[in-house]
């Protein structure tokens, strides 16, 4: 058997948190209102989570407290089969948290509460990269690069590590501008963009990251930078997905949208196990499309995730419609 065919498939790197959401919409959160979780969260966490459930090897660099929320954390990630040997406790600090509320105009309001928290005591290290060396693919966020300077420098030596192994690396903006400012967001997230085979933005952020007013402009300059692939994600319209020979769109998948945060991830997990599983592009995006449209059908950033064989029966029933 060859050294590729021995790696694990996707690792990942980032925050771990858990979210804390209103039950009803437009309840502000500065008012006295009901909560309900706490759910286990964090972009990259719900990625991974929904990768492991489609089938993919996976594993995951984080740090959590020694608390409850923690135990949320590390109880969801194994049971979905998530390898956690590089996932650390620290003592003396909190697991960070995400307070969220949400209007009936589909909007979102966010209060994070990660920076100094144990959720963001990730650093980079030999025995990091050693780890990283198992695997043949790295999926990276955007957020978990602009959390610290440690976290940054983490998620950078891990890509180079499964890179230089001769694996690929596949990035999603999830930009931020609010908490940096666009100029200082791209400076944050170059080195991704230029170590990417795969890059999974939505147009905003594509835009953004390329300076270009349209989303087609905005892709190919992205593809100029490295990658094989831009899939654009284009929510309930599904995505567009462009290569440097071709573009073509894929159409969404009807559901009740219930809760959009995770739906995004969902999809990235999705895109990535078509593309280390050899399917067709069309194919790829077919199945992100629908692991992200399960991701925004109930309550909870990964209570939307599901097994590969409900995924392709959810992918059938609407075909046969």
């Amino acid at each position: 058997m060859s050294a590729e065919a021995d790696k694990l498939d996707v690792i990942s790197v980032g925050e771990l948190i858990v979210e804390i959401m209103r039950t009803r919409l437009d309840q502000p959160l500065e008012q006295a209102a009901p909560f309900e979780g706490p759910f286990p969260s964090g972009a990259p966490a719900i990625m991974i989570s929904a990768a492991a459930r489609a089938g993919l090897r996976t594993g995951f660099v984080g740090t959590v407290g020694e608390d409850e929320f923690g135990d949320c954390l590390l109880a969801r990630l194994g049971a979905d089969g998530v390898d956690l040997s590089c996932v650390r406790r620290v003592a003396g600090m909190a697991t960070g948290c995400a307070f969220v509320s949400y209007r009936s105009d589909g909007r979102r309001r966010f209060i994070y509460h990660i920076a100094q928290t144990a959720s963001d005591q990730v650093s980079a290290s030999e025995a990091l990269c050693a780890y990283a060396s198992r695997f043949r693919h790295c999926h990276l966020m955007g957020c978990s690069l602009m959390v610290s300077e440690a976290m940054h420098g983490a998620c950078v030596a891990v890509a180079h590590a499964v890179k230089s192994g001769g694996g690929t690396v596949s990035f999603d903006p999830n930009l931020r501008p609010e908490l940096l400012g666009v100029e200082e967001s791209r400076r944050w997230l170059a080195p991704l963009l230029d170590l990417s085979d795969l890059l999974l933005p939505s147009g905003e952020e594509a835009r953004m990251l390329a300076g270009c007013s349209s989303d087609d402009e905005a892709c190919q300059s992205l593809l100029k930078r490295g990658a094989k692939v831009v899939a654009l994600k284009q929510g309930e319209n599904g995505c567009r997905v462009f290569t440097h020979e071709s573009r073509f769109d894929s159409p969404g998948f009807k559901i009740d949208a219930v809760d959009p945060t995770g739906a995004g991830d969902c999809f990235d997990a999705g895109f990535i196990t078509g593309f280390l599983q050899g399917l067709s592009l069309e194919k790829t995006a077919r199945l992100a499309n629908a692991m992200g449209a399960l991701g925004a059908g109930r309550r909870g950033p990964m209570e939307g995730v599901f097994s590969r064989d409900e995924v392709e029966k959810f992918i059938a029933a609407q075909r046969s419609e």
